[in-house]
């Protein structure tokens, strides 16, 4: 079985690749790896910041929901999320380079890290009520957390793309890079993180995420509740047949 993530050390700079291109649809088993690979990398001394990257053209488009409108199984959250959130409490500085589509749960993933390198061509998207359900991945904290409650609120009721541009404009964006360029300038901002004192870099960042881990994850168990009934509604299915037939959906709050 080939491995979802790859995990390379140049210097103390670790690159946590995920890789199930096009689109790195996420599921249980990748962002498993994921946490894995972040916990391991808290034990390696030489390792001081870690970027957090993907291959192909999406950093990540979230789950995949297409088998869902013709009644396929689709991904369980209740068993996602916990190694979702095992993301928050890993301990080294980690640097995102986002590509493409961070879209849903790839916008959750996005925001679990302390920094974000973003070039134009990015497409933030927390598209959830448009899809006909609740936002997750403790995206009801995180993204109120670094926009404010106002923009949140309407990103999560318009599901409104933002480019790059965009993103920096509202601080979900903290470096601007030429498109192609993402994983350079990520790993630049990694390495001048990684020059600093390793010790005292990562007790101000334990000082800074003081009960964040915690916080996201109190939002998920909520967030989890109210998904799981939606996920068997009429709009939900609806939602996700709409978006997969590129058309405006027709919700009747069933």
């Amino acid at each position: 079985m080939t491995a979802s993530v790859l995990t390379t050390l140049d210097g103390h700079v670790a690159t946590v690749l995920l890789s199930r291109p096009p689109h790195n649809f996420l599921d249980v088993r990748s962002i498993t790896e994921l946490a894995d690979a972040l916990v391991r990398l808290d034990e390696v001394p030489d390792c001081r910041c870690v970027v957090l990257a993907s291959a192909g053209k999406s950093f990540c488009a979230g789950a995949d929901f297409t088998a869902v409108p013709s009644g396929g199984s689709m991904l369980d959250p209740g068993d996602f999320y916990p190694q979702a959130m095992r993301l928050f409490r890993t301990r080294k500085p980690i640097v995102a380079a986002i590509q493409g589509a961070a879209v849903g749960a790839g916008a959750g993933l996005a925001l679990c890290a302390d920094f974000r390198v973003v070039s134009e061509n990015a497409r933030f998207s927390v598209n959830f009520n448009s899809l006909g359900f609740h936002p997750g991945f403790g995206l009801s904290f995180t993204l109120p957390y670094l926009v404010g409650t106002q923009a949140a609120a309407r990103l999560f009721y318009t599901g409104e793309r933002l480019d790059g541009r965009r993103m920096m404009a509202l601080g979900l964006g903290d470096e601007l890079a030429d498109a192609g360029t993402e994983l350079a300038q990520a790993q630049a901002l990694a390495a001048r993180i990684a020059k600093a004192a390793p010790l005292a870099v990562l007790s101000t960042r334990e000082t800074l995420r003081l009960g964040l881990a915690e916080r996201v994850q109190a939002a998920n168990v909520r967030e989890l509740a109210i998904q799981q009934p939606q996920f068997a509604s009429v709009d939900f299915r609806e939602g996700v047949r709409a978006f997969a037939e590129r058309r405006d959906p027709v919700f009747t709050g069933r």
